[in-house]
């Protein structure tokens, strides 16, 4: 009798998890501790829903210093790893590699979490599409970190599913924030920073960075770059015909993904009231990678949130912001010193 119980209620378990979208799995042992053992296992990308990552933020990880690369007479340069929980289950650890700038001449110190955009994996180094904006806050008294993120530089492997690779940039990044507000950092550097920091992103990196601002909801001023603004996922649609194969095995993952999963939850442009933070925005008109009218539209939406936030337009200026660097990364330093290093 317990065991036709038991599989009768493992019957019933099973058609509830068809309606709620969840599965349950028991272990294989002993029916005495069968009921114990079934394990309540979301479908395996939910957890990175924005409201996923809302309710179970990644935990934090820990910053070593692995390699002094440059010093000058500003700053000093370190490689890091960063060894955190990407995938937010079990002991799941994976490093990834990345680059600290540490300010010298300074005795309190705000810090900027720098988010690159799209690299060629097969052409990355650690540092690419973020350390020059480093150096440059670097030497005007920040603290500056930029992660390779998985698969990129010296860093584990990242997921084989192409979507989870994507979102598990977002943990990657709340991970990275948890652990500074942890006192993460090492003993030298805690000493020196004055728990005050900023984000500032480019491109693909835009969208990094608008989705951790939707998942924590907390005021972290942030500068953005000729950012992805648009809906998850024709953000990553836009961009397939640069693929050797024209998009074929991205639109094929991705109606996968569209059959299981809702993908206006992955999507943080549905999640733009709770962005908390004060936002200043760059894009050049001759930028052939985001169009202007995605900026000038997602400013828009933004200011009808009634959101504070900046907009600067770079007339004939590319993806870059090449030829008006200085004049970005000047008005970019001008707004982190009133958020950051005004009492």
């Amino acid at each position: 009798m317990r065991i036709i119980a038991l599989t009768l209620i493992s019957i019933f378990i099973f058609f509830i998890g068809l309606t709620t979208g969840y599965v349950f799995t028991p272990k294989i042992t002993s029916t005495k501790q069968a009921l114990k053992q079934i394990q309540l296992n979301p479908k395996p990308l939910n957890r990175y829903s924005i409201p996923g990552l809302q309710n179970y933020l990644p935990e934090s990880g820990k910053i070593d210093l692995a390699k002094n690369l440059n010093e000058t007479a500003e700053y000093n340069s370190y490689l890091i790893d960063f060894s955190f929980n990407p995938g937010q289950k079990g002991d799941d650890t994976k490093k990834t590699t990345g680059l600290l700038n540490i300010p010298k001449n300074v005795d309190s110190a705000a810090l900027i979490i720098l988010i690159r955009g799209y690299v060629d994996q097969s052409i990355y180094e650690t540092g690419m599409g973020t350390s020059r904006v480093g150096e440059y806050l670097a030497q005007e008294g920040y603290i500056t970190i930029s992660l390779d993120y998985l698969g990129y530089g010296g860093s584990d492997s990242e997921s084989g599913n192409i979507f989870e690779t994507r979102f598990q940039t977002y943990t990657t990044t709340l991970a990275l924030i948890k652990t500074l507000e942890e006192g993460g950092l090492p003993s030298n550097i805690q000493n020196l920073w004055n728990e005050k920091f900023g984000l500032w992103a480019h491109s693909n990196g835009g969208q990094i960075a608008l989705t951790t601002l939707a998942v924590t909801e907390k005021p972290i001023p942030t500068v953005l770059w000729a950012p992805v603004t648009k809906p998850f996922p024709y953000s990553v649609l836009y961009y397939t015909d640069e693929s050797a194969d024209e998009g074929y095995f991205i639109r094929r993952e991705l109606s996968k993904f569209e059959d299981l999963y809702l993908a206006s939850e992955f999507s943080f442009t549905n999640y733009l009231d709770g962005i908390n933070a004060p936002i200043q925005i760059h894009q050049g008109t001759a930028d052939d990678a985001v169009p202007e009218n995605w900026s000038r539209e997602f400013v828009d939406k933004l200011e009808s949130y009634e959101k504070d936030v900046e907009y600067f337009v770079y007339s004939g200026a590319d993806h870059n912001l090449m030829p008006t660097w200085d004049n970005a990364i000047s008005k970019s330093r001008e707004f982190f010193d009133s958020k950051l290093k005004s009492n």
